[in-house]
């Protein structure tokens, strides 16, 4: 039985969808999260980034109550303590053989720290796009959530020269108005650039474009894949050719020039002549932009990410990780930055790897103690600048990729929250949910060899149920 204060409390995340539905026409942005919440974010605190807007701490949540001591691995049951009741019930149905033949636990009571229920929680698995937990931790920790991703104009080498800088920005869009919500806006910055020109005096140019910002190979280790993008600090739209948000579809095979070229267009509709084809370009040391178009905050990033499982969002924070911390933009530095950014958090790294920032990659390790330590960081009033990894995750039966599952009449509709992970032979899920004692826990499950897939997410929405439901 649910009790009906857990209703009273679970109605507001099923309020929270229900008011991100009725506002679809602003597209998945606001999927999972208060809208009002996000807007926000850019006045939170006062670290990192740039484009800072003044403001006050936030309050802290009121159903996550403060972390009384830190997130490192403690003991299932202090000493004279009771048993919890969940070990009873989590226990027969992780057995379950649906799961595959590696599974890892971890439920924690975020107020204290107390750890309620492990098995195999220090084992390190392979994630799928539950590390995107950890990206956005890693992310939040390094720039703050009110951060913005410039893409600028800026003057070439000679007159009538002009270069359009990427600065990885995932949210730059070429259209008027994006499905995917607010966000750099390639359709404003071409307007000031124009003015510019004009004021002075300037109705021709040639365009080059600065996509160098980030080392390594701009493709994914698993290849071309219709689950992301050629990775670029200069992109439109995810280089997606219609107007999906999110979900599989064919890529441009290269984005940073088809953006170029959507730039050089949108000049042209604004009386500049742009002579020839773009080519790429950098501009003169020292140059000063133009003009400039700001991201969305990155909190709102981070929610994007996270309800919706964004691949291409989670590889350019990995990257504006390592650029803030001082490593290469490429795999390996956004691996060592968000290892050192997770690190300061106070969490358990054993065994983890980033290898990416998707989830894409199964070189990616981590256990479900890291994953509920990192949940618990974010619950914690200490760390506001973490709240939006809470405020992303999708709601059970409502939004994103949660938004089929635990749905209608399970006990956790609504109540739940949490991130999903599937690749071939891996299935994962890690989140928060008010319990009916009134406690905020955090949960991890992680499998791997599970035989059908399908029969493996319903193995873990029954032990994410389970949580939600056991007092």
């Amino acid at each position: 039985m649910i009790k009906t204060w857990q209703l009273i409390a679970g109605s507001a995340v099923a309020g929270l969808a229900l008011a991100a539905a009725a506002v679809a026409t602003a597209g998945p942005w606001d999927s999972g999260q208060r809208k009002a919440e996000r807007d926000r974010a850019a006045s939170w605190i006062h670290m990192g980034g740039t484009d800072h807007v003044a403001g006050g701490l936030p309050k802290a949540a009121p159903s996550a109550p403060g972390v009384l001591a830190g997130v490192a691995p403690r003991p299932a049951n202090a000493v004279g303590a009771a048993p919890d009741p969940l070990a009873g019930v989590l226990a027969p149905l992780l057995a379950d053989p649906a799961l595959g033949t590696v599974r890892g636990a971890s439920v924690v009571d975020t107020a204290t720290g107390r750890v309620l229920f492990e098995s195999g929680s220090g084992e390190a698995m392979t994630p799928a796009s539950t590390v995107k937990i950890a990206t956005a931790s890693a992310a939040l920790a390094a720039l703050g959530p009110e951060h913005r991703i410039r893409t600028t104009v800026t003057p070439g080498a000679g007159p009538g020269q002009i270069v359009l800088v990427g600065g990885g920005d995932p949210s730059l869009t070429a259209k008027k108005k994006s499905p995917a919500g607010s966000g750099g806006s390639l359709v404003a910055l071409a307007a000031d650039t124009a003015q510019a020109l004009k004021a002075a005096g300037t109705s021709a140019v040639t365009l080059a474009y600065d996509d160098s910002l980030y080392t390594g190979p701009a493709g994914h280790p698993i290849g071309r894949n219709d689950n992301i993008a050629p990775i670029t600090p200069l992109m439109a739209d995810e280089g997606r050719p219609d107007d999906s948000t999110s979900g599989p579809v064919t890529r441009s095979e290269d984005p940073a020039k088809d953006t170029a070229r959507a730039f050089a267009a949108l000049l042209r509709d604004r009386g500049i002549t742009v002579n020839g084809d773009p080519a790429r370009g950098k501009p003169p040391t020292g140059a000063q932009p133009m003009a400039t178009t700001l991201s969305t905050p990155l909190a709102g990033l981070v929610e994007r990410m996270l309800t919706n499982s964004d691949n291409d969002i989670a590889e350019a924070l990995a990257r504006q990780t390592a650029l803030a911390t001082g490593q290469n933009p490429g795999f390996e530095g956004a691996e060592k930055a968000v290892s050192e950014k997770l690190a300061s958090l106070g969490v358990d790294l054993t065994g983890s790897r980033f290898a990416d920032g998707s989830g894409l990659n199964r070189a990616d390790k981590v256990t479900t103690r890291l994953l509920t330590g990192l949940l618990t960081a974010a619950a914690d009033p200490r760390h506001p600048e973490l709240r939006p990894v809470l405020t992303g995750l999708p709601v059970a039966g409502f939004t994103g990729t949660l938004r089929a599952r635990n749905a209608g009449t399970s006990p956790a509709a609504g109540l739940l929250r949490a991130k999903t992970g599937t690749l071939t032979g891996v299935n994962s899920l890690a989140g928060t949910v008010v319990d009916p004692s009134g406690r905020l826990l955090a949960f991890a499950f992680l499998t791997a060899g599970a035989p059908d897939g399908p029969a493996a997410e319903k193995g873990l929405d029954k032990l994410a149920a389970a949580v939600a439901t056991t007092s």
